[in-house]
């Protein structure tokens, strides 16, 4: 067989993975890109593979670096099973369509920019109708289900605990008389998570495709995490000012809540102000998602399943409210109290996140606290990076606010959990591929592997392809061609960083016009601009 790496290689996002037998072309998902210039651009091109020829997608979880260029594939012919748990089919039937809309709403945001340019629109990669459409080929199926797709595959999807639904797909292949096992990680979860439970251990395997998100890091204190949450949110609120969580509206936002209420009596002390603030889940797309929850408690581990034993709806609390609407979601910024807010998206790319930031990153008393990762590129990033000004809806907005990340949250196991799941395997992969991570976090985790089990392991290329067999792997010789110009964006890319450095320098000397830098020293720099400005000119010629 076949594998071909056609995204999170290198990166975090857009996780797609071409696997071609003898008879058989199936994905293993179908995600998104998300993050800089160069990540976005890519949603836009074409499949490497007439998408009538593929057979299957196999999709380890709904989130949309791992789903969102389904409905693309759809409208471009592929219209075969999508075998999925019965939790991401239900969650994906809300998250698509909610991503559809998205792609319609900044496509004619966009279109007007063009217009007023004087060019040509363009069009949405797949519209909220596409993502409604493509739902009606979902294939439900169970955790640990064995399930023979045909001649040549078996295939069974197990409980990566990362989200509801999320699983780790094994397959077995027969070829010419052999038979070749791949698993496919997914998103592994970290252990002891709320509500879901702790990632399914794998017998073996031949080859393993493995995420390594956190791979180079290790969380912080976990038993620490709900405590450091309080006291930064009450802190907070002691200084008059609103607590603002970019939460992914599958996953972090329902065990936020959860935690919440699973703690009031824990820390009743602690939590008597917090309790007494209103906190909104805003958010159409989580409200409905922790309806998806409430029909799925078979996914839920032995703590969470005893509160709903015992009459106790372990994702609600007094105090808790839901915001629907556009004007109810406005309404909150408008409010003169404090509250706490949770809102998508959760690394604030889009969605009602970068209003509730606009109006809260430029007053000090507010806190905008993220409990997910933030990839590379991406506002959320740039926030937990240090930035000073960021650009929201064309206004430049000054960060004020105290900003913490809480990786205690994180759905994503870290190495050591990473390390502790592949050192489960009875039989060890004979080679390991390194995906979904970034190069410096793969390195490191690949040194990890190679010293702590002494596995080969591979940090597969986008578009870069392996001949697989019962016996060894080999790299083929050709590469995916890339219809986009990698180097034509990665000037975009330094572009947008000059860009950002410059308007970070023109903060520094507005506030300095009056202070401390002499005559002399803004004469020399601004003879360095001026050659830097020459450079770009002859450039542009």
């Amino acid at each position: 067989m076949k594998i071909t790496f056609l995204g999170a290689a290198k990166t975090v996002t857009g996780s797609c993975y071409l696997v071609e037998t003898q008879s058989t072309k199936f994905l293993v998902d179908c995600g998104l890109f998300q993050g800089h210039v160069k990540e976005d651009a890519l949603n836009a091109e074409d499949f490497p593979i007439n998408p009538s020829e593929l057979d299957y997608i196999f999709l380890t979880h709904a989130h949309i670096d791992h789903s969102g260029r389904i409905p693309k594939i759809y409208i471009e012919g592929f219209k075969g099973e999508i075998y999925a748990t019965k939790a991401t089919a239900e969650l994906c039937a809300i998250m698509l369509p909610d991503c559809g809309h998205i792609q319609e709403f900044e496509n004619e945001w966009q279109n007007k920019k063009r217009l007023r340019a004087g060019k040509p629109p363009v069009e949405p990669i797949y519209t909220y109708q596409d993502a409604l459409d493509c739902i009606s080929l979902f294939k439900k199926v169970n955790y640990g289900e064995a399930i023979k797709i045909n001649d040549e595959i078996k295939v069974k999807f197990n409980d990566a605990g990362h989200i509801l639904g999320s699983a780790i797909i094994e397959f077995w292949i027969q070829e010419k008389g052999k038979e070749t096992k791949v698993v496919f990680s997914g998103d592994l979860g970290n252990k002891g998570m709320p509500i879901l439970k702790d990632p399914s251990i794998i017998e073996g395997a031949d080859y393993l495709v493995i995420e390594s998100t956190y791979g180079n890091r290790l969380h912080k204190d976990n038993g620490n995490r709900f405590e450091d949450f309080v006291d930064i949110i009450n802190e907070t609120i002691n200084n008059g000012g609103n607590v603002v969580i970019p939460s992914f509206s599958v996953g972090r936002t329902q065990e936020v809540i959860y935690e919440l209420n699973k703690e009031k009596e824990k820390y009743d002390e602690k939590l008597k102000k917090l309790f007494s603030t209103p906190v909104f889940v805003d958010s159409p797309l989580a409200i409905s998602a922790t309806e998806v929850f409430r029909n799925n408690l078979d996914c839920y581990d032995e703590e969470a399943r005893e509160y709903i034993d015992n009459g106790d709806n372990p994702l609600d609390f007094p105090g808790l409210q839901f915001t629907r609407s556009a004007e109810e979601s406005r309404a909150l910024n408008e409010r003169t109290d404090s509250a706490i807010i949770i809102s998508a998206s959760g690394m604030c790319e889009a969605g009602r996140i970068k209003h509730h930031l606009k109006h809260n990153l430029w007053r000090k008393e507010s806190t905008i606290l993220f409990v997910g990762y933030q990839a590379q590129g991406t506002l959320g990033r740039k926030l937990v990076d240090g930035a000073k000004r960021v650009k929201i809806f064309g206004e430049d907005i000054s960060v004020n606010a105290r900003i913490e990340m809480l990786e205690g949250f994180s759905g994503h196991a870290d190495k050591n959990g990473l390390l502790e799941w592949l050192g489960g395997f009875n039989k060890k992969p004979s080679k390991v591929f390194i995906v979904h991570g970034e190069e410096e976090s793969m390195i490191e985790f690949s040194s990890e592997i190679k010293n702590k089990f002494n596995i080969e392991t591979i940090i597969p290329e986008k578009g870069e392809s392996f001949i697989i067999t019962a016996d060894k792997v080999l790299e083929a010789s050709e590469k995916v061609k890339s219809a986009i110009s990698f180097k034509r964006l990665a000037v975009i890319d330094v572009l947008e960083t000059l860009k950002e450095e410059i308007d970070e320098l023109s903060e520094v000397l507005m506030n300095d016009l009056k202070k401390e830098k002499s005559d002399v020293e803004v004469d020399e720099i601004r003879a360095r601009l001026k050659n830097i400005e020459k450079s770009i000119v002859d450039t542009l010629r």
